[in-house]
């Protein structure tokens, strides 16, 4: 029975690991060019795109705004809060 609940625990942990790594990528991948974040932001139609920033219509109608922050691409107003070295919390 303790192997099996330890089994369980090492199984929920790897699962959560690999969840958190791919969700990771998944939004290094998004932020690193224009063309993937306006993808990932769910933009259906390109308004105006200069080097630093591009306007978008999504879906619903509104536009967004998005921004070049540090060779990254983010929503106007939704920049990273706090950086650990290269890792950067709060996208």
């Amino acid at each position: 029975m303790k192997k099996l609940f330890l089994s369980l625990v090492i199984l929920i942990i790897i699962l959560f690991l690999t969840f958190a790594i791919s969700w990771i990528l998944y939004l290094k991948k998004a932020h690193s060019t224009f063309d993937n974040y306006y993808a990932f932001r769910g933009c259906v139609k390109l308004v105006k795109k200069t080097t630093d920033y591009g306007i978008c219509r999504i879906q619903s109608g509104a536009t967004i705004k998005i921004v070049k922050y540090q060779d990254k691409w983010f929503l106007d107003g939704d920049l990273p809060w706090g950086c650990l070295g290269k890792i950067c919390f709060g996208i």
